[in-house]
């Protein structure tokens, strides 16, 4: 199960960051390519651990998670929306600042509505801090969401998902140290 995904991330090359030892990997990073047939395991994966048919619209942040909800999409013709990082001032546009441990910023949501029913995917939650207040921005918008699925987990930020309401769904669990990336924990594992 998810035999790729962890393979590559075993594989991973660290660097160190300051204190920070910072993994490298193609679905969080873009670097090296990304293999497409990682991100069909992964887009098959979630597709046995969510139930789409509940969902109007896949949802990502700008920018790694769109190679794995791209997929998703095409696999149900369920419609995307990406959440960017720059404007586009059109009607009902919702800003929201975000911050991680490693950045702060804006982000603008387009193309959502009161009562739309959303899955969130993302590459990596590591401090929680964008998906807190992207989860927070949709629920004042009157979206569900449904669920959030997230590839890769570091640290805790998903207990900050936790206390807004939401269980994420993380597919691999990660420590990373100098010696390299260790997996912690694999989604539906005992």
């Amino acid at each position: 199960m998810l035999e790729r995904l962890k393979s590559s991330l075993i594989n991973s090359p660290v660097i160190k960051r300051g204190e920070y030892n910072y993994f490298i990997h193609p679905i969080s990073d873009g670097v090296p390519s990304i293999d497409p047939r990682l991100v069909e395991e992964i887009a098959d994966f979630i597709l046995t651990i969510t139930d789409m048919e509940e969902v109007d619209t896949v949802v990502t942040i700008e920018a790694m998670g769109i190679p794995v909800a791209i997929a998703l999409s095409l696999k149900t013709g369920v419609p995307l929306t990406i959440i960017r990082k720059r404007p586009y001032y059109l009607e009902g546009e919702v800003e929201l600042s975000q911050s991680t441990g490693y950045s702060k910023g804006v982000l603008y949501i387009n193309g959502l509505k009161k009562g739309d029913r959303v899955i969130i995917v993302d590459d990596v939650i590591s401090t929680g801090g964008t998906l807190v207040a992207l989860i927070k921005a949709l629920k004042n918008m009157g979206v569900e969401v449904v669920d959030v699925i997230s590839v890769i987990g570091r640290g805790t930020g998903y207990l900050q998902i936790k206390e807004h309401g939401v269980e994420p769904k993380i597919l691999v669990t990660i420590d990373v140290g100098e010696k390299g990336v260790e997996i912690k924990n694999v989604f539906g594992d005992k």
